[in-house]
């Protein structure tokens, strides 16, 4: 394997991105791959699901979200803590930043690191990085397992359905339309980043979305999937990948391989049923890692630091 290029330093490709409504009041802002937001607008108010990862960008959502309805974004809510998807927030002028108490527990511990770390990885999903405050974004309200909110008539539950991607993962559910934004938790054509995730849980978390039967969803990357067959595939897919890598990963570390041998031969296992998906090679390294921890003897996730990005990433690919 010749030396590649640091996380997504080589992606310098601008995306197209699509607005579309899939539901009565669920809407997605998706662009080929990069990080997605979910729109809801209610009877009397706007939600924001991720917010784009600097106030510049979620400018573009706002201007679409202007092009549809002139009601107050009231709402932001984070399905988790990463840096990409909750340092555009304080764009919105939302008067209330949802998020799961594990994720505010994270944001806490690791926040400042892996905005750093973050921001390493993606120059180019950082445009404007000038214009993200300094220090946190900061749940405002924080909620354990389940909570509702009325957007007017319409019922938003915003739920924790388990560990997978995070923690602290959270997904928001429109029951009475089916419609679901799955955050990270569920991606499409796109690989799933797994350096801060619970591979052993993951699978569990998908079982519980798909047992609520969404009729469409909103994944963290990829396109809309806009039909009960495209929101199982997506499922699906996002599971095959954690399940064969977490296999090929505790196989390896159970006869005694260390971790650059254990991502040379998972890389090369996985690569072609995978390797075309979006950020293949920005996650692997991160993605192995972790699985190698979680096999050996971290239960939990370690926190990243752009340091120890560094470091990891010229072990396994230097």
């Amino acid at each position: 394997m010749n030396t590649k290029t640091f996380a997504s330093h080589a992606d310098t490709e601008v995306k197209k991105v699509t607005f579309e409504q899939l539901s009565e009041h669920g809407w997605a802002y998706t662009a080929e791959g990069d990080p997605n937001t979910g729109i809801v607008i209610g009877d009397d108010a706007v939600m924001v699901i991720d917010t784009q990862a600097t106030p510049v960008m979620a400018q573009d959502v706002i201007r679409r979200i202007r092009e549809v309805t002139d009601k107050p974004i009231r709402y932001v809510t984070l399905s988790h803590y990463h840096a990409v998807r909750v340092l555009g927030a304080s764009a919105y002028g939302a008067e209330h930043i949802i998020a799961s108490q594990d994720t505010y527990d994270l944001i806490v511990e690791r926040g400042e690191q892996d905005k750093a770390s973050e921001i390493g990885r993606f120059p180019r999903l950082f445009q404007n990085v000038e214009s993200v405050p300094a220090g946190m974004t900061w749940p405002t309200i924080t909620f354990t397992g389940k909570m509702t909110l009325w957007l007017g008539k319409l019922e938003v539950q915003i739920l924790q359905l388990g560990r997978g991607h995070t923690k602290g993962d959270t997904v928001v559910w429109l029951p009475g339309e089916r419609t679901l934004f799955s955050g990270d938790l569920v991606e499409f054509d796109a690989t799933p980043y797994a350096g801060d995730a619970y591979f052993k849980d993951w699978p569990h978390t998908l079982d519980a979305i798909a047992a609520l039967q969404p009729a469409n969803l909103v994944p963290g990357r990829g396109a809309a999937l806009k039909t009960p067959e495209q929101v199982a595939a997506g499922l699906a897919g996002t599971r095959s990948f954690i399940q064969d890598l977490y296999q090929s990963i505790a196989a390896s570390a159970q006869a005694g391989k260390d971790l650059k041998l254990a991502y040379k031969e998972a890389y090369a296992a996985l690569q072609p049923k995978y390797g075309q998906w979006v950020i293949f090679d920005h996650c692997m390294p991160f993605d192995v890692t972790r699985a190698y921890d979680e096999a050996t003897q971290y239960p939990d996730p370690r926190i990243w630091t752009a340091e120890r990005d560094q470091a990891m990433w010229q072990a396994l690919e230097g």
